[in-house]
């Protein structure tokens, strides 16, 4: 997977792929329209999300799968612009579930590709928990202290906190954990990963 990045990417959308590209082409629009609208803080979340959006195409994932990223990614990243984490009762809370759960499996996706761990049918369902747990805890303690760089440094009315901080990274190792427990399951019935290029 990993050694045909640039051709998977380039590969020509087929079936339910094609959904997942029109996200992609969503999120490429919503970067200078977010960037016009809401400023230097909102490029950078939409840049990132754009980053969710192109590598799961590079990875040849499942279309379902692979939609999901981009669309939480998307979704995401059109929250924090919106200001939907500060005015919505417990959508950062949310968000931080599903998304990161996606994104911790990605990463063991990526991990089990390069060898780095054991793949999720293999490793069995308490090995890829742990994990995904830990992957999800990374994933959500590096944001958590671009957050922090962000209030400091960049915009400080981007929420940060003791309380915000410890929920957040719990709605990240919730996420992360029911992520890795589906992950054997997930695999078996390939509704995670399937190496497109190697489907023509």
């Amino acid at each position: 997977m990993i050694a045909t990045l640039g051709t998977t990417f380039l590969r020509r959308p087929h079936g339910a792929v094609w959904a997942a590209d029109v996200l992609r082409i969503a999120t490429l629009v919503s970067l200078p329209v977010a960037t016009v609208g809401w400023g230097g803080v909102a490029f950078a979340v939409m840049s990132l999300a754009l980053l969710g959006a192109v590598v799961p195409r590079m990875l040849g994932l499942r279309p379902t799968f692979d939609a999901a990223v981009v669309l939480l990614c998307l979704v995401a990243a059109w929250s924090s612009a919106l200001d939907w984490y500060t005015t919505v009762f417990l959508w950062d809370k949310i968000v931080h579930v599903i998304l990161v759960g996606l994104l911790a499996a990605l990463l063991v996706v990526i991990a089990s590709d390069v060898g780095v761990v054991a793949s999720a049918p293999r490793a069995g369902v308490l090995l890829s928990a742990l994990v995904a747990l830990a992957a999800g805890m990374a994933v959500g303690s590096v944001w958590e202290i671009g957050e922090w760089l962000g209030h400091n440094f960049v915009d400080d009315t981007i929420v940060v906190g003791y309380d915000d901080t410890i929920g957040d990274l719990a709605a990240d190792g919730l996420g992360a954990l029911l992520a890795g427990f589906a992950l054997p399951w997930l695999s078996r019935e390939r509704r995670i990963v399937q190496p497109m290029h190697l489907r023509g």
